[in-house]
C-alpha cells in the first residue's frame, strides 16, 4: 500500500516542479510607447524603370523604381542603416515600399509608407531643397526588440540641389513589446 502513495506524492511533486518552471518562463508581456526620432541621409542606389533582376513595380505605380540606402542616428535605435525599395508613377506618387531599419544591435524594424514627392520646398525648408515629402511611416514589427512593434512617424524629407542624396527627418512614437526573453 505504501508504493501507490509514494508514486502519487512523487507525481504531485513533479507536477508542481513543471508548473513552477512554466510560470517562470511565461513572463507577462507589456507594451511600452516611447518617442521615435530619426535623421538620416540616403544614397540613391538606383532610380529608373523597373528593369532590375527582381521586378516589383506593378499597376499604377510601375513607371519608375527607386532603391535608397541611408545611414543615420535616432531614438530608440542609436546608429542605424535604412534600406528603401519603392515604386512610383508619373505624378510622383510612390508606394509598393519595402523598407527596414537595422539598428546598432542588428535588430530590424520594418516600415510601411506611401505618399507623393512634391516639387519645390516649404517656407521652413532650407533654400537648397528641390523637392519634399511629408508622409506617414507605419512600423510593422521586426526582429529582436522590434518584434511586434507598432506606431507611426511623420516624415519631413527632401532632396537637395547641394548633393545627390535624400534627407530624412522622422518624428513619432513606437510601441515596443517588453518582457520577451
Amino acid at each position: 500500500m505504501k508504493t501507490p502513495k509514494i508514486l502519487f506524492q512523487l507525481s504531485l511533486v513533479i507536477c508542481i516542479i513543471f508548473l513552477v518552471i512554466n510560470c517562470n518562463r511565461q513572463k507577462p508581456l507589456k507594451t511600452v510607447t516611447v518617442p521615435f526620432k530619426a535623421d538620416c541621409t540616403g544614397e540613391y542606389i538606383y532610380f529608373g524603370p523597373d528593369t532590375l533582376p527582381e521586378p516589383k513595380c506593378t499597376g499604377s505605380l510601375s513607371l519608375w523604381r527607386a532603391v535608397v540606402d541611408a545611414k543615420g542616428t535616432g531614438e530608440p535605435m542609436g546608429n542605424f542603416t535604412v534600406h528603401f525599395d519603392f515604386c512610383g508613377d508619373s505624378l510622383s506618387n510612390y508606394g509598393n515600399l519595402y523598407a527596414h531599419i537595422i539598428d546598432e544591435k542588428r535588430d530590424t524594424l520594418f516600415l510601411n509608407s506611401s505618399g507623393r514627392v512634391l516639387d519645390g520646398r516649404l517656407d521652413e525648408h532650407p533654400a537648397f531643397v528641390t523637392s519634399y515629402w511629408r508622409d506617414t511611416i507605419r512600423f510593422a514589427g521586426g526582429t529582436g526588440r522590434y518584434k511586434g512593434a507598432t506606431g507611426i512617424a511623420v516624415t519631413d524629407d527632401y532632396n537637395s540641389s547641394e548633393d545627390p542624396n535624400s534627407h530624412h527627418h522622422w518624428t513619432g512614437t513606437i510601441a515596443l513589446v517588453k518582457g520577451r526573453k
